[in-house]
């Protein structure tokens, strides 16, 4: 049974397990950590943005998973392969650099070492996030302004775990339509509001040493309006709030939960065509793989990351809360498979 948010409250309890497991259109939870009996070392906060146009793809992210706190920036040509990454960090940082409560209100963070520095500011109506340092004796300069709709819609959801004390808390926002420019060596890449958006995947929680997730999502102009989706399964106990949801011109409509006719990773599969459906039919879509952006950094199996994060072209159908159906075709929007020790 999905357990709709609809009245802001406590996220935890006075044990520190989740108070009222469910999802909402906004962000209706009062991050409530700092009262309750929690390891401050298990515990993970990130704000990452993904920028793309379908041609280029930008992550900026500033996390601290209390081992470290981090703002990393990459760059990657969808079409090339050509990639350039870099990163600031700050060891040890349990009780430091603790990230916003919110993410769905204005707010400011930012975080750098040396050279290297992201800041995030987000208005009622646009999320202003800036990247500059080196990556390889070269300058990087990069901004983009992500505009939000009026009363524009996301989702969040609030899972636990099977262990006492974890839980999995994120606000998705996507169909944040884009401008900006990265420079890098002085080379520009331009990024329009035709054809560029932006998700922000803002999540807090204590989670299991090892655990694995698929999340899939895109954004574009369908029949003249902003579509989105969002998928996300196989992390944490989501019987009451799937993280799955289309939305169409700000606003959130929710579907079931999404099933992927096969596991891509059986057989290296990663370029086939991946099939998605919703148990309530209401997401049928297959993407069409053309990159692969794979990451593998998980030294001796004990402590990283393993990532295939698969861009492609997704067609297909969806249907709106309404009943209207969207045919959806050649939408550009990615789907990956992340293993976690850490």
């Amino acid at each position: 049974m999905q357990n709709e948010i609809t009245k802001r409250q406590k996220l935890l309890d006075e044990n520190g397990n989740l108070a009222n497991p469910g999802w909402c259109r906004r962000n209706l939870y009062d991050y409530n950590i700092e009262k309750k009996s929690v390891s401050t070392m298990r515990l993970k906060e990130w704000d990452f943005y993904q920028v793309s146009n379908g041609r280029y793809m930008v992550q900026i992210n500033i996390f601290n998973i209390s081992l470290a706190t981090c703002a990393t920036f990459g760059f990657v040509d969808l079409l090339t392969g050509m990639k350039f990454d870099t990163m600031a960090m700050e060891l040890i940082t349990p009780n430091k650099n603790r990230l916003n409560k919110n993410g769905d209100v204005p707010n400011s963070f930012a975080f750098g070492k040396g050279k290297n520095r992201a800041e995030f500011v987000t208005t009622d109506d646009c999320h202003h996030i800036k990247f500059s340092g080196v990556c390889r004796g070269k300058k990087i300069d990069a901004e983009f302004f992500c505009n939000r709709l009026p009363n524009h819609e996301s989702i969040t959801i609030a899972i636990p775990f099977k262990e006492q004390g974890h839980f999995f808390y994120t606000n998705k926002i996507n169909c944040l339509n884009t401008y900006g420019t990265v420079v890098y060596g002085g080379e520009k890449f331009e990024f329009s509001r035709e054809n560029s958006f932006t998700v922000l995947d803002w999540g807090r929680g204590i989670w299991p040493y090892s655990n694995m997730w698929y999340w899939a999502n895109g954004s574009a102009f369908v029949d003249g309006k902003i579509f989105g989706f969002e998928l996300t399964w196989g992390f944490g106990n989501d019987d009451n709030a799937s993280e799955t949801a289309l939305f169409y011109d700000g606003k959130c409509h929710k579907i079931g939960r999404v099933h992927l006719e096969f596991d891509p990773e059986l057989g290296k599969r990663w370029m086939e065509d991946w099939h998605f459906i919703s148990e309530d039919g209401r997401l049928d879509m297959t993407m069409t793989p053309f990159y692969d952006n794979c990451t593998e950094m998980m030294p001796l199996n004990l402590v990283g990351m393993n990532t295939h994060q698969v861009h492609g072209l997704w067609n297909g159908t969806v249907t709106l809360d309404d009943g209207t159906k969207l045919e959806i075709k050649d939408m550009y929007a990615f789907c990956e498979k992340v293993y976690n020790k850490w």
